[in-house]
């Protein structure tokens, strides 16, 4: 098979095709290599790569599947990992001057189970500075001249420019959806806890959730059950079941869903065309979709920003203290009013946050999901922000799971429709997701 052919797998087939030798891991990571050296010089999506080591990995994992071992879940496939996860043979560096040449001495959980599964790390994929919202390098595949999102820069971007089928970011407010809407690719953000965060940077422990991003929705599916398991030593990991999100999906059960079309509070911020868009998107979808409110989530995005201001400050401000000179003056400048939030308005806030959910939850006792915006609109142009997160945040405030799926065209840019599902229950999200996906068929395009 050739390289070009290979590229245009979803990671679920090129597993499968490596499983049954059609072609080995050397060759897919090598494809994936040559992918790198083709587009990134435009892209830039890379904080560290080592093409040895990656090749290196993948010929280990060729050696063991003809060995008659068995293969991983994940076998042969290479993943991109965002540069606040650990890695024991990679630095991570946070995207900040702080952490330049940090070498960690052991894996975080996610990436030590990656590897188990037989993913091949193929490197570190950039970050904003220490995930939080100063830009870094990392360009938008589709058009240079336009932020790819953030935090998750890199990781989107590879996974959009064919760099590598999978890939791990964060959210803490809404940097794995974004950037997936705004690179035109899937992406997940699982319930809080579903994913260990042992090892990661964390800039606020009551937010922070790891996501993915691939190619399919089977693709997200099969890492999210490869990552899912329970981690003692976070305090927000749950013990669960055996992983089932691939079943559901596989299965295909939903019938014909209920779909609640919420514009959600930051409706109004959202560009024209985006709302245009969606609500073309609803009206393909005809009686399933039926429009919702909850009046009661109207404060909800002041709620996640109390919580997310005040952690921060108590994560990142002792770094400011002692080296001031290794920070951004805009996330001086953030932090600074960080610090301003009240220890009031934070303890509120987080007592609202199980009251709120259990608005959504009854809603979403009604309905099989939400579906919204995941985004403003498309990616803006120009490289110094990258972007507002305020149709994400009210949902990792919720510790929900969320959804993008590249369904619409908006300007030239591709623009993600966002599909919102109940805690503890990705298999269902997905299963409805796929039915969206078989709905809409052609994707909307707006000028």
């Amino acid at each position: 098979m050739s390289q070009s052919a290979m590229l245009e797998l979803t990671a679920t087939e090129a597993r499968d095709r490596m499983v049954q030798g059609d072609f080995t891991a050397e060759a897919y990571t090598q494809a994936c290599l040559d992918q790198i050296a083709k587009r990134d010089g435009e892209v830039e999506a890379w904080a560290y790569l080592d093409p040895a080591h990656a090749l290196a990995q993948a010929r280990a994992l060729d050696k063991q599947r003809a060995s008659g071992n068995g293969t991983g879940a994940l076998h042969g496939l290479p993943v991109g990992i965002k540069d606040i996860i650990d890695t024991a043979d990679m630095p991570t560096q946070n995207g900040s001057a702080l952490f330049k040449g940090y070498q960690p001495s052991k894996d975080a959980t996610c990436v030590a189970v990656l590897r188990a599964a037989g993913a091949v790390i193929i490197g570190k994929t950039v970050t904003t500075e220490l995930a939080n919202t100063t830009p870094n390098k990392t360009k938008n595949p589709h058009n240079p001249a336009h932020t790819p999102g953030g935090s998750s820069s890199g990781s989107a971007a590879g996974v959009a420019a064919r760099m590598f089928p999978l890939a791990l970011g964060t959210q803490t407010g809404g940097s794995v959806i974004r950037p997936g809407s705004f690179c035109g690719v899937h992406a997940m953000k699982p319930t809080l806890g579903l994913v260990s965060r042992t090892g990661v940077t964390l800039q606020s422990h009551t937010l922070d959730t790891v996501g993915v991003y691939g190619r399919s929705l089977a693709d997200l599916a099969l890492i999210t059950d490869a990552l899912s398991q329970y981690d003692p030593s976070d305090a927000v990991s749950y013990e669960r079941a055996r992983p089932t999100v691939g079943a559901t999906l596989a299965a295909g059960s939903v019938g014909t869903p209920r779909l609640g079309f919420f514009r959600s509070p930051a409706w109004d911020q959202a560009e024209p065309a985006a709302r245009e868009a969606l609500e073309a998107i609803v009206k393909k979808l005809g009686r399933s979709a039926e429009e919702v409110q909850m009046p009661a989530l109207d404060g909800i995005i002041q709620h996640q920003a109390n919580i997310m201001a005040a952690e921060n400050s108590g994560y990142y401000g002792p770094l400011l203290a002692r080296n001031p000179e290794g920070v951004s003056p805009n996330l001086t400048e953030r932090l600074k009013n960080a610090a301003k939030v009240s220890a009031g308005d934070y303890v509120r806030s987080l007592a609202a946050r199980d009251v709120l959910y259990g608005t959504v939850e009854r809603v979403l006792g009604e309905f099989s999901a939400l579906i919204t915006l995941p985004s403003c609109g498309p990616a803006p142009k120009g490289l110094g922000s990258t972007g507002n997160a305020v149709f994400n945040a009210m949902w990792t405030y919720l510790g929900v799971p969320c959804v993008t799926l590249p369904l619409m065209t908006i300007g030239g840019m591709p623009c993600g429709v966002q599909l919102i599902g109940q805690r503890r229950d990705e298999g269902r999200l997905l299963a409805v997701a796929r039915w969206v996906e078989e709905q809409v068929a052609d994707r909307v395009v707006m000028r």
